[in-house]
């Protein structure tokens, strides 16, 4: 069970070969479940739950109306991804849309449902590949900080760059365009937008390290400490869901109980080529930068006592693609933004994403792909608002390069990652600088070290 991020305690597991040691072996862990799922704050992780809609939703969204994903479907068996993985790792460890996959299907007409999920298998099987035979590990140790931090550089202010074109702008997410400007005021208004931007603020301020934050708020008054309790990202999505209900008023009479039909996706060859061709080649560099990669480091960034290594990640990523693609689950990975935005809002542990996953479970089973009809009018300045937060706490990890060769490279990475939109292209670019940089350090030294052997 340690190959899947699930510590061990060697109390539980001693005793030797006999039935007591199995018992105290399953009791430890048990026990482990219990605590890695267990709340910290039970508004701070519900709160954190919400932390990665402003990423889910505009997606799943925009493939739900262009491409006939089926919604309830995919609610379904994310759910059962967020529940999974929060009680793996014991962290809020994000399930999101593989969106490179997105883009593909919303800029292609062709790439339909066929095409997005054998893009998903086979990215899923790759990287589930990379890590039953342990490569992950040695991609993660071979990958300097300073490109990881680039990419998250890149992928930080990709997320805030949308989210402030969310906000600015309307949206049509069937065909993933900009519209016009944003009214100033209405149930999607200007006004609503920038008016959650401020609420989450003033409630979460800069996003303090959390034992400085408790600090601060046992010399603050009461009130400032009821501010900082206060749910921003509930409170903002509750909103939300009551404006789109207010927006579109017939749509609760068209929610329908029951769950989606499940049927096996039938995936021609053709299928499987421009899969491969247009979906998979360009997610799977991203998959395994920011998916595996990147959350590996700003997991032990922000949780220094957990060590969830890259080889587990890969395998929950790639195993829960290679069910849920066949049904016609979008293909999801695990998100260094996503994680970012669920620590941003308050979310400290699993229970955090299980709580996430009971809730779409929830939702795919009662009322299936019924759910749309409402959640297309949610105002997506508001989804603006959330995803804004998300990418600044992503982007803010880049903020521990010590010395002028790390920044280079990280901003080399990043420039290019932005301006070429490809992790790919920008991972290269980094790790092309970053030899060239130790080469002529190594070359420096080698100098000095014969010019005082000289003297």
């Amino acid at each position: 069970m340690a190959g899947v991020g699930v510590v061990v305690d060697p109390e539980a597991v001693g005793g030797g070969g006999d039935g007591g040691g199995d018992g105290r072996m399953k009791e430890g862990l048990a026990r482990r479940a219990v605590e890695n799922l267990r709340f910290r704050s039970v508004w701070g992780e519900v709160n954190g739950a919400m932390g990665d809609l402003g990423t889910y939703i505009p997606i799943v969204l925009s493939l739900a109306l262009s491409r006939q994903l089926d919604l309830g479907t995919t609610l379904v068996f994310t759910g059962i991804y967020n529940a999974i993985t929060g009680l793996l790792y014991g962290v809020p460890m994000p399930v999101q849309p593989m969106k490179s996959i997105a883009a593909a299907a919303l800029a292609d007409p062709s790439f339909a449902i066929p095409e997005i999920m054998a893009a998903g298998i086979l990215t899923a099987a790759f990287v589930l590949f990379l890590g039953l035979t342990r490569l992950m590990d040695l991609v993660y140790r071979f990958v300097p900080l300073s490109v990881v931090r680039g990419i998250q550089l890149a992928q930080g202010l990709n997320f805030a760059m949308a989210a402030v074109k969310y906000i600015r702008y309307e949206q049509d997410l069937g065909k993933g365009k900009s519209l016009g400007r944003r009214p100033w005021v209405g149930l999607d208004g200007l006004v609503l937008a920038i008016a959650a931007v401020c609420f989450i603020v003033l409630v979460n301020g800069a996003g303090e390290e959390q034992e400085q934050r408790q600090q601060q708020q046992q010399q603050q008054q009461w009130w400032r400490r009821r501010l900082g309790s206060v749910p921003s990202a509930v409170v903002v999505f509750v909103v939300g869901v009551a404006f789109a209900v207010a927006r579109h008023p017939a749509a609760v009479r068209e929610l329908r109980a029951g769950p989606s039909r499940m049927r096996v996706v039938h995936i021609s060859r053709e299928a499987w080529k421009q899969g491969f061709i247009k979906g998979a080649l360009p997610q799977i560099p991203l998959s395994v930068l920011n998916s595996v990669v990147a959350v590996c480091k700003l997991t032990r960034d922000l949780f220094p006592e957990r060590k969830e290594s890259p080889t587990s990640v890969s395998v929950t990523m790639g195993a829960m693609n290679l069910v849920g693609c066949w049904f016609g689950a979008m293909p999801c990975c695990h998100g260094a933004g996503g994680l970012a935005g669920q620590y941003k809002f308050g979310g400290r542990s699993g229970g955090c994403v299980a709580a996430l996953g009971v809730l779409k479970l929830a939702l795919g089973l009662l009322l299936g792909g019924s759910m749309l009809r409402v959640l297309v009018q949610f105002p997506v300045g508001l989804l603006g608002a959330l995803l804004l937060f998300a990418g600044v706490e992503l982007a803010a990890a880049a903020r521990d390069m010590s010395t002028r060769a790390e920044a280079f490279v990280m901003l080399l990475c990043t420039a290019v990652s932005l301006v070429g939109s490809s992790a790919a292209l920008g991972f290269l670019c980094g790790m092309l600088a970053h030899a060239l940089l130790y080469l002529r350090a190594c070359a420096l030294r080698e100098r000095i070290v014969s010019s005082q052997t000289d003297l």
